[in-house]
């Protein structure tokens, strides 16, 4: 085998392998390119600590504040003091938070992580979705999540879905579990399999290269 072919054949296998880990750290940011609930699921009838994170600004711009409107199916609501944000509560006739503003001390840069958070406690009755639809208001410009995915539609494909809160079956012993859990919208199942699936494509590329540089040498 020539030099020159030794030298092509290392050139594509460094590519394949620089592809595949560039894939890997591209997907899992597009991925979570959106305002993210954590956890994502709760019980009927249960209480928990919902944390709203994004990473991201409108546009790049900096974020300044984040306008959250509960849903029905709430039977409590209290924000989380934090001394980055400053927090306005909005209450409905009912007496119920209708909505929760938060605005921050220093604008968030885009691509640092910001995040919020709130106790809430769910109605037994609560149906099997609850959506958030948040406001994102930046230093220049706003971004509505509020979209949500129709029957048979991937809410994935959506530009800006709504933070959805999935609701399973109320607790058997009528004893919800009062416990909270709080996880990083980078640990988005979608966001962890395609980030996987690009360095897997990018070690495949490398090992078919050095096997037919061996098969030529």
């Amino acid at each position: 085998m020539s030099r020159n072919t030794r030298t092509r054949r290392t050139i594509l296998a460094t590519a394949g392998v620089l592809g595949g880990a560039a894939l890997a750290l591209a997907l899992p940011s597009m991925a979570s390119a959106h305002v993210g609930v954590s956890p994502d699921e709760l019980a009927a009838g249960d209480y928990g600590v919902l944390t709203f994170s994004f990473s991201h600004g409108c546009d790049e711009s900096p974020t300044t504040a984040l306008q959250i409107t509960m849903p029905e199916g709430l039977t409590s609501v209290a924000p989380t003091v934090d001394s980055d944000w400053n927090i306005d509560v909005e209450r409905g006739d009912d007496g119920l938070v209708s909505a929760v503003t938060y605005t921050a001390v220093t604008p968030v840069p885009n691509g640092l992580r910001g995040a919020v958070s709130m106790s809430v406690g769910l109605d037994e009755s609560a149906t099997d979705s609850l959506a958030f639809p948040v406001v994102q208001e930046c230093v220049d410009g706003t971004t509505e999540w509020t979209q949500l995915a129709e029957e048979g539609e991937d809410p994935h494909e959506l530009e800006s879905p709504a933070p959805v809160l999935s609701i399973g079956a109320a607790a058997t012993d009528g004893h919800a579990d009062h416990g909270t859990t709080d996880a990083s919208p980078e640990s988005d199942p979608l966001a962890v399999a395609l980030g996987a699936g690009g360095l897997v494509a990018g070690v495949a590329a490398l090992i078919v290269a050095v096997l037919a540089y061996r098969r030529k040498a």
